[in-house]
């Protein structure tokens, strides 16, 4: 596991798969509240070579991450980070992989720096303003309140794996990342993952079916990957089952691209 500084004195923390490669070839994202060991467990069966190297970032305010007191906490704050970290390992064409906000994070990104992505793939992510169940509840709550109250009660409302994970974020930046994903962007996450000119993948948990955007991603031409016995939570429903729908999305490489790997 590796640190490392981008502007401003904060710090993401990055997980490298794969220390002695010779490129950085993906790129994950995490959800609302989550830090990055759930995904990380289901990596290690992805097929890789000695030039693929798959790095998970900790988004500011969740995992091992800093906290920064200003950091606004908005998806496009979020994505302008990560894409900072890109910049530091002088990475481009990496296969971004995002679930759930960490999907909408990755669209973002894609679209706002095409340069540094040759693959999108994304399983469930928010491409509507709204958000979800919880970050609905959660933006409810003035953020001082959440921040004094509010986030105890949401925890005590969660089931318990997942509870352990978001007691790790930091409530106030949690708090503007679910308003930001009530509130949506401009334009919207649907209007943007639909423009991507790099291929694109939704993945989605059979139990989440019926959902609500499937057909218009497929109208858009996009493949959506069905991840068997799972529902959002896919990568602990079925881990074995995520990792073939990234294989089916494209997300091992075919041709290592020289790129200088380290910590992200």
């Amino acid at each position: 596991m590796r640190s490392t500084y981008i502007p401003h004195g904060r710090r993401p923390h990055a997980l490298d798969r794969h220390p002695r490669a010779k490129a950085l070839r993906r790129c994950t994202s995490t959800g609302w509240g989550a830090p990055a060991p759930p995904i990380s467990r289901a990596s290690p069966p992805i097929p890789t070579s000695t030039a693929d190297a798959a790095v998970i970032v900790d988004l500011f305010g969740h995992g091992f991450s800093d906290r920064p007191k200003t950091f606004a906490g908005t998806l496009e704050a979020h994505a302008e980070a990560v894409a900072a970290l890109l910049d530091h390992c002088e990475v481009k064409d990496a296969v971004l992989i995002g679930h759930s906000m960490g999907g909408s994070i990755a669209i973002i990104l894609a679209a706002a720096r095409p340069e540094l992505s040759s693959r999108v793939i994304v399983a469930e992510p928010n491409l509507r303003a709204g958000g979800g169940l919880y970050s609905g509840a959660i933006a409810a709550y003035r953020e001082e309140d959440f921040v004094s109250h509010g986030f105890r009660t949401v925890l005590a409302g969660l089931e318990p794996d997942y509870a352990a994970r978001v007691r790790a974020a930091d409530p106030a930046i949690l708090h503007r990342s679910a308003v930001s994903l009530v509130s949506g962007t401009a334009p919207g996450t649907a209007e943007l993952f639909f423009g991507l000119p790099q291929p694109r993948v939704m993945i989605l948990g059979a139990r989440s079916r019926p959902y609500e955007d499937e057909r218009d991603v497929r109208q858009a031409g996009i493949p959506v990957v069905e991840v068997r016995d799972a529902g959002h939570h896919m990568m602990r429903d079925n881990p074995a089952g995520f990792v073939a729908a990234l294989v089916d999305g494209g997300a091992v490489p075919t041709a290592p691209r020289s790129c200088q790997s380290g910590a992200r």
